[in-house]
């Protein structure tokens, strides 16, 4: 039962996609009788992915209204969380972690490296082709494999400025990019050999 009114949402001509419309739906129903706007991070996801990974206040809005909740109450999650994107983005949107274990291995050099690459001359800039936009983050918890960056959905680890200039050719190229370790590394294992339980120690 809504036990206060608020202003009408203003959603402008957003509205999910019948695919995301459904998904939405089956994310809402995991949650108790009142409690679906418990399910507002996942919508807001769901609807920066369908608009090319950014968030207007017509989408925000929109989930609002969907979960029949304030719409002040969705522009407080939405702006809270760095996870969603206020403006428009590339379309390969590169966040460079720049917490302590990058940081001490060259973070700031993969940072210049992709700016130079994407020629853009201030970090959230998108590039003028709108394929690139970077940006710094905290900790994405790849530690062992830094340095690293999350494109989109993925992350790519173990990285060198020169691996990075060319990841973002590879992409512009249309080309896939093995995701994860760059120098080939299995997980978070060490770099090079074993260094324990060797010849049957």
């Amino acid at each position: 039962m809504k036990t206060s009114s608020f202003p009408k949402a203003k959603t402008g001509d957003f509205k999910f996609t019948e695919e995301n419309l459904r998904e939405a739906e089956k994310i809402v129903a995991k949650y108790p009788e009142g409690r679906q706007a418990s399910a507002i991070i996942s919508l807001f996801y769901i609807a920066q992915k369908q608009n090319d990974g950014w968030l207007p206040p017509e989408a925000i809005e929109y989930v609002a209204e969907y979960l029949e909740i304030a719409p002040i109450r969705a522009h407080e999650v939405a702006t809270f969380y760095t996870m969603f994107n206020l403006k428009p983005v590339g379309k390969y949107f590169i966040q460079v972690c720049r917490t302590t274990p990058c940081w001490l291995n060259g973070s700031d050099n993969i940072l210049k490296a992709a700016m130079d690459k994407i020629g853009v001359s201030k970090v959230g800039d998108v590039s003028d082709d709108g394929l690139f936009s970077v940006v710094e983050v905290e900790c994405m918890g790849a530690c062992c494999n830094a340095p690293m960056v999350q494109i989109n959905d993925w992350y790519y680890e173990d990285l060198s400025p020169e691996r990075m200039m060319e990841i973002v050719e590879e992409l512009r190229a249309g080309k896939d990019v093995p995701i994860g370790s760059q120098i080939g590394r299995l997980t978070s294992a060490p770099e090079g050999e074993r260094t324990t339980l060797k010849g049957g120690e």
